[in-house]
């Protein structure tokens, strides 16, 4: 592998500091994959699961007090408070060095430490970008090699003088009062200490393509989202493409890779995956923006997931799949809670302790055999519904933008942003409430705009600047719809039933792209006639639908002035025109 001279300063450079036994720089070949898997089984940083019926297939524990991305314990260090925002913890480049090089250093005294090149999005492509992680664990090479292009490719590609994020992981004692999880945008690098979680030590995920790759968005005109990316292909072959962001909770994975219901395969539609859960987009000289999913794998939650739910992502994790914090079976295979499988008479919990159904703690509460947070990584090509134009480098055409949220009683199942604008401001409003398998109190309502919220690199106010001279930039924008498919009756039942039937509001969608549907304007926007969306072999309650898009002007008031509430934390940066679409939005509702 070349080792071009400034990759190699900067090595040597943490490698005084961490003091690893010896420094191993991958090139990511199989044979490098197999000795690492070997090395890490023997240590049991791994376990190999049953490989006749998990082919490929691997397990692994983290410690029991990093078991989740730590939100309260990541930062983003500029050289001005301001710039961070108020929605992010901060903390100056300068503290920040100082408390993360006296926890480095010697960290990683008796180990190796792992120079891993990687790259996010296609090797050579507009959208590409290239980082240099450094890491102490194994099981970070192994995931990476599946999370991103990988190895001495990467490396080849960085070119003698070119730019690269600087990413530095250790697991140092796994102390929580000793984790730090630090980016710094105006040095393009990542620190992160303290963590063996992938959410924490994966950076070339949520650090690199999220919270540093939107300040180079901004910086560079394009958009780094936390969004799905989806193809609905007719029989003819005419494929269009949406992007949707969501909270936790909401749906991401299933709509990602969303299967047509039985009423609606008789069209003939295919479904594609071109990713999960983050999306960059530029706009090309055609005027339209374009979008890609820099990652190569997909990094999961578990639990909940079956055949019902998505059989796509079980085919997806059937093989090649590292698993963490799940449950062990005694056959070598793996559990959890909402598995299509019955409950395994005894296993070994997520914390490798003696389990069987029934199990409760000393305070009589039910013992979870796998974590609530426990993962699957999984390469992006075991999924069923792939697209082929995953690793294309100009990405696919996005027609439509989706936002959602979970509300039981507010927003429609569907209704369409006026224009460009006032998607934004849709976007920058964005709710969930909380669901009892949430921290906070259950129902209550928390702002997640555009699903930025833990994401977003550089202060909100600004990232919604952005997003509004973005929208000058594109001649063809796309238009931007919310969706959600959580409103319940007045006994708690959800109205929709979700999952593949989501089709149907996606097809609508796409048929307003192409102006082919009217659609009925209301105060918060575009609204389907009801009779416009293809409801073939689905059978709701009467009054359903109208419960559906049922607008209550007095609860959008209310929101208005919650909306307006959580604008005020912005200060005076909150560009003018958010300002402008929440007064016409209060306008609206007050006609008559």
């Amino acid at each position: 592998m070349i080792k071009y001279a400034h990759v190699q300063e900067w090595v040597d450079s943490m490698a005084t500091m961490c003091q690893p036994d010896s420094i191993h720089w991958c090139d990511g070949s199989d044979e490098e994959r197999q000795r690492l898997t070997a090395q890490a089984v023997k240590t049991g940083e791994i376990i190999a699961l049953n490989q006749e019926k998990l082919p490929g297939c691997y397990f692994h524990r983290t410690a029991a007090n990093d078991v989740a991305r730590t939100e309260h314990l990541t930062y983003i260090c500029t050289s001005f408070q301001g710039d961070a925002g108020p929605t992010n913890n901060w903390m100056s480049p300068r503290e920040a060095y100082r408390k993360a090089r006296d926890i480095f250093t010697g960290a990683m005294k008796g180990r190796t430490m792992y120079v891993v090149p990687f790259a996010m999005g296609p090797i050579g492509s507009p959208f590409s970008k290239i980082g240099v992680e450094l890491t102490d664990s194994i099981y970070v090479v192994l995931n990476m090699r599946i999370m991103a292009r990988m190895g001495s490719e990467v490396m080849d590609a960085l070119g003698p003088q070119g730019e690269f994020t600087r990413c530095l992981h250790s697991k140092a004692d796994l102390d929580v009062n000793r984790r730090l999880i630090l980016h710094f945008p105006e040095d393009n690098a990542i620190w992160s200490v303290g963590s063996g979680y992938g959410g924490n030590v994966l950076l070339g995920k949520k650090c690199l393509a999220l919270r540093i790759a939107s300040v180079l968005a901004q910086r560079e005109k394009w958009l780094a989202e936390h969004m799905l990316i989806l193809g609905i292909e007719e029989p003819n072959g005419h494929i269009q493409y949406v992007a949707a962001a969501f909270p936790s909770a909401c749906g991401k994975t299933n709509l990602a890779m969303l299967l047509p219901p039985e009423g609606l395969k008789q069209k003939g539609y295919r479904i594609w995956t071109v990713g999960d859960d983050i999306a960059w987009m530029k706009v090309d000289t055609d005027g339209r923006l374009w979008a890609l999913n820099p990652e190569m794998g997909f990094f999961g939650v578990v639990p909940g997931t079956n055949m019902r739910s998505n059989s796509v992502a079980m085919a997806t994790i059937n093989r090649d799949t590292i698993y963490t914090n799940v449950a062990l079976n005694p056959d070598g295979t793996v559990w959890w809670e909402g598995h299509d499988d019955p409950p395994p008479s005894e296993a070994l919990d997520w914390q490798g302790r003696p389990w069987k159904p029934g199990l409760k703690d000393k305070d009589g509460n039910a013992v979870l055999a796998a974590h609530p947070n426990s993962r699957f990584t999984a390469p992006f090509t075991n999924c069923p519904t792939h697209s082929f134009r995953y690793n294309q480098h100009h990405g696919v055409a996005i027609d439509a933008i989706i936002f959602g949220g979970r509300r039981a009683t507010l927003a429609p199942l569907v209704y369409q942003a006026l224009d460009w604008n006032h998607g934004v401001f849709l976007g920058a409003s964005m709710a969930s409430e909380r669901t009892a398998a949430q921290f906070g109190a259950l129902g209550e309502v928390r702002r997640d705009p555009m699903a930025m919220l833990p994401f977003c690199g550089y202060n909100m106010a600004d990232y919604f600047g952005h997003w509004l001279d973005m929208g000058s930039r594109i001649k063809f924008q796309p238009k931007i719809f919310h969706v959600n498919w959580f409103r319940t009756d007045e006994n708690g039942k959800f109205l929709w039933p979700g999952f593949g039937e989501n089709l149907r509001i996606v097809e609508w969608i796409l048929a307003r792209c192409r102006g082919e549907v009217q659609a009925v304007e209301t105060p918060i926007g575009y609204v389907p006639d009801p009779k416009d969306i293809d409801m073939t072999g689905l059978t709701m309650p009467n009054g359903s639908m109208d419960k559906l898009f049922a607008i209550a002007r007095k609860d959008w008031l209310a929101e208005v002035d919650a909306v307006g509430q959580f604008f005020d934390g912005f200060g005076t940066r909150m560009p003018d025109e958010m300002w402008r679409q929440h007064e016409l939005l209060r306008t609206r509702l007050l006609a008559k």
